[in-house]
Parts: C-alpha cells; structure tokens; sequence
C-alpha cells in the first residue's frame, strides 16, 4: 500500500481506503456486524488506515461498530465521518450552530472518542457553503478540541470551490473514468490551496466494474434500482449520472481499448494517476473486495496513451451528459 499526505491535515493515509456506506451489509441486505469486523480487519490487514463513514449509514451502527472496532487497534485509523443528511427535511435551514453540534456530539459518542478526526458536511443544499454560521460553528469546535479537522463532501464543482473560502482541511467529491470535470476544473486549485481530495463513487455505482450488461437486474432495495435518476436522492450519485445503458457501452469499450480484463482496478489505478487526490474511498461489502480494491496500489501507472484512451472515451460517450451538471 502506497501513502499519500491529505492535504493540510498532516495525516498520511493509504491512497486506497475504505468508504463503508455498504458496511456489514450488500445494497438492501440486513446489518451483519460479524462480517463488518472480518470486513475492517481484511482492510487494517491490507494497510488501510482511512475508514469514511457518515452519521446515517446503517442508522449509526457504521460509526458505532468502526468505532468499536477501533477499540481493539493499537495502529492510528483514520476516521472521516459526515454528518447533516439525517436532516429531515434536508434543508439550509438546518445546518445552523445548534444541529451542527448535536450532530458532531452524536457522532463523538457513537464512535466513543473525545474527539474526531475529521467532520464532513454530507452533500448538504448549496447555499450552505456559504453561510458563515456553518464555518464559525466547525472552527469553535476545533477550538474545542471535539474535532481536529473539517471539510465537505459535495455533488458539485462550484460548491467545493466555495467552501475553499473557509478553513476546510478536504473535499469529498464523485470523481471516476465517466466524471472527469473535477480534475480539469478543481484539482489544481485545492492542490494550491492544500486541500485534500477523497474521491467517492470511484466505480460509477459499478458500471466501471465492466461487468454489468443491459440484462443486469438490482434488488429493490439497492439504490441502483430505485435512484436511477435522482428519484430519492440527489441526481448524479447513482451510476454517477450516467444513463445505464450509455455507461454499459462505454465500460465495455474501455475494457476493450484498455485491453483490461479488470476495469475496476484499472479505474481506480486511474483515479490515483492525479496527485491532487489523496484517497479512493471504494466501498466493500466483504474482505475479499477489499484485497481486490488495496491491489490497485501496487498497478503500473498508466502511459500516456491509455491516458488518451479514457478521455477520448469520456468525450465520445459520457461528456455531454454529465460535464455540464458536475
């Protein structure tokens, strides 16, 4: 496993971590905590030391069980956590001083710590990237010493370059082979600012697994059935705002010009050729994923010419869709 500094913060994190919406579970399947543990352990074992995590993944028993989990560790985990989604309804007016804290709070005695690694705003309403009462509550808690530092995870560009008028120490943001817009538009101003960038949805849902056809069915309960479109919850997450049968074609043309037979490692090996990013947070619902993801590390970089392949691609097949909305 490779390291890589996340940006202003100090921490050197391994380049390939761990994001854990899907802990313990497949999309839609019941909470296991045993294979959630077998499923950090595999991770702790392949040099991973960054888990992200949020205050609504499995209702809590995300940061409850990492942080159990962590109980019995001596090496330094990293924890990210997010908060602000449990907002109902999810709005501006909510991120406000006093449901700052109650979430930060909450997250502190899920993960029992006195204090967290880091905070993230989870994706909340734009107009929260500037207003200042957010930003004033997150540094008085640093003050504090209930957090050592902070950021946001966004769906959008603009937003993540407004919260870099704030003290924000990483951005969280969807970055992959069919959503190239953050690396032409963001990557060298949060590199000139030392802000960190985590890059969520690295596999586009897993239609950068190569491995869907049109034939592919989901379980009703997992988003890619229900959130096609943003029906749910915000457009752009799901298949990273790519029509279905579009991102099936184009992974398909990837793995051929590519000449891969593992377009998921490719595509994370290809995340990691931006030295602006700092982490990929891939998630994984079992330990053998996790060894699969922590592989990519070790993978060649890739040449010029295979560079050309993916945005020759993206420009073909995915960039009228989606470089205009993110």
């Amino acid at each position: 496993m490779n390291y890589r500094i996340l940006g202003k913060t100090g921490f050197r994190i391994s380049e390939v971590s761990l994001g854990t919406w899907q802990l313990g579970s497949k999309w839609g399947d019941p909470f296991d905590k045993e294979v959630a543990f077998k499923t950090l352990e595999a991770a702790c074992e392949q040099g991973i030391n960054f888990f992200d995590t949020a205050d609504i993944y499995q209702g809590g028993l995300s940061e409850k069980t990492i942080g159990e989990f962590l109980k019995g560790r001596s090496e330094r985990i990293y924890v990210v956590t997010k908060c602000g989604r449990g907002l109902n309804p999810h709005n501006a007016e909510g991120y406000n001083a006093e449901n700052i804290r109650r979430f930060v709070f909450n997250s502190l005695q899920n993960m029992q710590r006195d204090c967290l690694d880091m905070v993230l705003l989870h994706c909340p309403p734009s107009e929260v990237y500037s207003k200042q009462e957010v930003f004033d509550t997150l540094d008085a808690l640093k003050r504090e010493g209930r957090i050592l530092h902070y950021g946001v995870s966004v769906e959008r560009i603009d937003e993540a370059l407004e919260a870099m008028n704030h003290d924000i120490s990483a951005i969280e943001i969807i970055f992959n082979m069919f959503r190239l817009r953050p690396a032409d538009e963001l990557f060298a101003k949060a590199k000139q600012q030392n802000v960190g960038i985590i890059v969520r949805v690295p596999l586009a849902s897993g239609l950068l697994s190569g491995k869907y056809t049109l034939e592919t069915t989901f379980g009703k309960d997992d988003h890619r059935s229900y959130n096609r479109n943003g029906e749910f919850f915000d457009k752009g997450e799901t298949f990273s705002g790519v029509d279905y049968t579009t991102g099936v074609k184009a992974a398909q043309v990837l793995k051929e010009r590519l000449n891969t037979d593992n377009l998921a490692l490719a595509a994370l090996r290809y995340i990691l050729m931006y030295d602006a990013v700092s982490t990929v947070i891939p998630g994984a619902s079992t330990p053998a994923q996790i060894a699969a993801n922590a592989a990519a590390s070790a993978l060649p970089a890739f040449t010029d010419e295979e560079m050309k392949v993916v945005r020759d691609v993206y420009d073909e097949y995915i960039k009228e869709q989606v470089h205009k909305l993110w």
